[in-house]
């Protein structure tokens, strides 16, 4: 049985979304979705949240699952949106709890937040199964870039975030808080050992002009020609590339938003006194 995968891709942040879907019992999961924010004006909106829910209606399908895979820092995620437009249960890798330690002291959060991840439904550890349908999901952690990433297998498909990207731009950077190249580099080993025609589907796409965005690539591709990290790349080789690359990458241009909404599972902070939701910006602290 064949899941049913559509992409969505958000050009504000080259971000793919998915939706899979078991068509035989219409039950269906959203993974990596987007919050769409406008970073002059402040504004949030639904418009990426709304094609998705737009797709799943138009299908009958019913959404069991939300899933992350791993705490952007780079887009806004929709998860609580879709959750309240659709149902399904929100779910992130059990490394969010302390990515959410990390993070509540960076944006001076207070005793108020919890950093158990009880933010979201379900925190999944390494290994463990569950089901959209009669597809039955594997989950496989792959730390490296944050410690919460992870990649779910579903069918001969692996939604793999930010762990891999096409193989001519590489591999996910390592210098976030939490960050690991050799944790990163035995990730990328468990992917490889998958069967050389897995399809490896990417959070992110960042084509050369005249190129449009690929959200799909096999595992034989990317032992093959990955530029960070071939199948006969050292695990030294990997981390002295990773390092020097990391050092010249800039921070996310949605960083500070993102990560205050994305440890909250995609919720926005409460409002103050006021009635306004407000976004903290630390200085110097990243």
């Amino acid at each position: 049985m064949a899941a049913d995968i559509q992409s969505f891709y958000d050009p504000a942040t080259n971000t793919f979304s998915y939706v899979v879907a078991d068509a035989d019992t219409r039950r269906a999961a959203v993974i990596d979705p987007v919050l769409d924010y406008e970073p002059k004006s402040a504004h949030t909106g639904t418009r990426a949240a709304e094609a998705i829910a737009g797709h799943i209606r138009s299908r009958g399908y019913v959404v069991d699952w939300i899933l992350e895979t791993h705490a952007h820092a780079d887009h806004l995620s929709a998860a609580a949106v879709l959750r309240q437009m659709l149902g399904g249960r929100i779910a992130i890798g059990a490394g969010i709890r302390a990515v959410q330690e990390t993070f509540a002291i960076v944006f001076g959060l207070g005793a108020e937040f919890p950093t158990d991840g009880s933010q979201f439904d379900r925190l999944f550890n390494d290994g463990e199964t569950f089901s959209i349908g009669l597809l039955q999901c594997r989950v496989l952690a792959t730390p490296g870039h944050t410690s919460d990433s992870l990649s779910y297998l579903i069918d001969d498909a692996a939604f793999i975030g930010d762990t891999l990207f096409r193989p001519g731009y590489g591999t996910a950077r390592c210098d976030f808080p939490g960050g690991d190249a050799r944790k990163l580099y035995a990730s990328i080993q468990k992917l490889y050992a998958l069967p050389p025609d897995t399809r490896l589907f990417l959070c992110h796409d960042y084509p050369p002009e005249g190129q449009t965005p690929q959200c799909e690539v096999s595992v034989r591709a990317q032992r093959e020609g990955n530029v960070m990290l071939r199948g006969d790349t050292s695990v030294d080789e990997f981390v002295q590339r990773r390092k020097e690359r990391d050092a010249k990458l800039q921070a996310p241009a949605l960083i500070i938003p993102s990560l205050q909404v994305n440890i909250r599972g995609g919720r926005l902070p409460p409002p103050e006194a006021d009635g306004r939701v407000y976004l903290k910006i630390p200085l110097d602290a990243l």
